[in-house]
């Protein structure tokens, strides 16, 4: 379990499987108080030659911020939450340094506005117990927000929060749903293997507990 994650509290759960590609969630994000009307959300295709199927990506709120590190400017702080926060506007010189260097590729450099802005997870939000305008909205809940004990009794899959990038362990604060315990290595390519293949669990094996 992550070290920022206790059992009791409520956790983003990202299941990339589940997309539909309806970009709720990219309009809820824009609608944000703290977005400026700017959605933070990267809905990507996954093979787009061969598939249609989309893949959501938000801010992974890592616990030790490659984004923070690399900020010549110390511009981009983490609260005692473990939520990574947007570059701080009077610190920030648009150097887009944190941009090249999240493994996740999450971080957008607002030109217009000189400034890094990202996903804080809807911190107004999340820290009074509520979900993100995005898993708030979400219809096939491929982003989700509740407690893990909430999570074991509703949907199949393992939750993930731990990635290898090479060498390189990143732990994050957001979980990742997978079919296997991880970490999951996705600098190998071997990532596929651990992804469900029934997100929705409408094959009975799919299920905890059952026979596959």
């Amino acid at each position: 379990m992550s070290p920022l994650a206790r059992r009791d509290e409520k956790v983003f759960v990202i299941d990339q499987s589940r997309c539909i590609g309806c970009k709720a969630c990219v309009q809820a994000c824009a609608e944000c108080g703290t977005h400026r009307g700017h959605s933070m959300i990267h809905l990507e295709f996954a093979d787009r030659g061969a598939s249609t199927q989309t893949v959501p990506m938000v801010c992974m709120h890592c616990a030790d911020p490659t984004c923070a590190e690399v900020c010549p400017a110390d511009a981009i702080k983490q609260n005692e939450d473990g939520i990574v926060q947007s570059a701080l506007k009077p610190r920030c010189i648009a150097c887009a340094s944190c941009v090249l260097a999240c493994p996740f590729g999450v971080p957008k450099l607002m030109v217009e506005m000189n400034q890094m802005m990202k996903c804080d997870m809807c911190y107004d939000r999340t820290s009074l117990d509520l979900a993100p305008m995005c898993a708030s909205v979400c219809p096939s809940q491929a982003l989700w927000f509740g407690t893990r004990e909430e999570f074991a009794d509703a949907r199949p899959g393992v939750l993930i929060d731990e990635f290898l990038f090479g060498r390189q362990s990143v732990r994050t604060k957001v979980l990742t749903v997978a079919r296997e315990d991880g970490p999951l290595d996705v600098a190998s390519g071997r990532t596929a293997r651990a992804w469900q293949d029934d997100p929705f669990g409408l094959e009975e094996s799919a299920w905890p507990g059952n026979a596959r």
